[in-house]
């Protein structure tokens, strides 16, 4: 299983960006996609997060600025960011947990392993 994010840059303070992931490989379902910041000197903190299901859970940093969606037939998830400010800067990661997928045999595991995209860097300016 890999995750493929894109869609960061650079971008002035109000504005917007979106960024994408793709999850590859023999995927039968995740339970959970979503996306991870980590600014310099910080730990990494959660964004947003939606399950299969469509429910969504937001850092209240975000709250009522961004937006996370997933195509579950694609095996995407976007985050949606708007009115960006400066302290939105930071290494974003796409993050899949509870995948099942179908092995070369043709046996399905199901794992509660997290998995990382590499992460795509958004920088906000004044």
């Amino acid at each position: 299983v890999q995750l493929q994010a894109s869609g960061g840059g650079l971008v002035q303070s109000g504005g917007s960006l979106r960024l994408s992931c793709a999850a590859s490989g023999s995927i039968i379902s995740i339970v959970d996609m979503g996306w991870y910041r980590q600014a310099p000197g910080k730990e990494r903190e959660l964004v947003a997060v939606i399950s299969s299901g469509g429910t969504t859970n937001y850092a209240d940093s975000v709250k009522g600025r961004f937006t996370i969606s997933r195509d579950n037939t694609k095996n995407t998830v976007d985050l949606r960011m708007n009115s960006l400010k400066l302290e939105d800067t930071a290494f974003y990661y796409c993050n899949a947990y509870k995948i099942c997928y179908k092995n070369y045999d043709d046996t399905i595991t199901c794992d509660g392993n997290s998995y990382w995209g590499k992460g795509t860097l958004v920088t906000v300016s004044s």
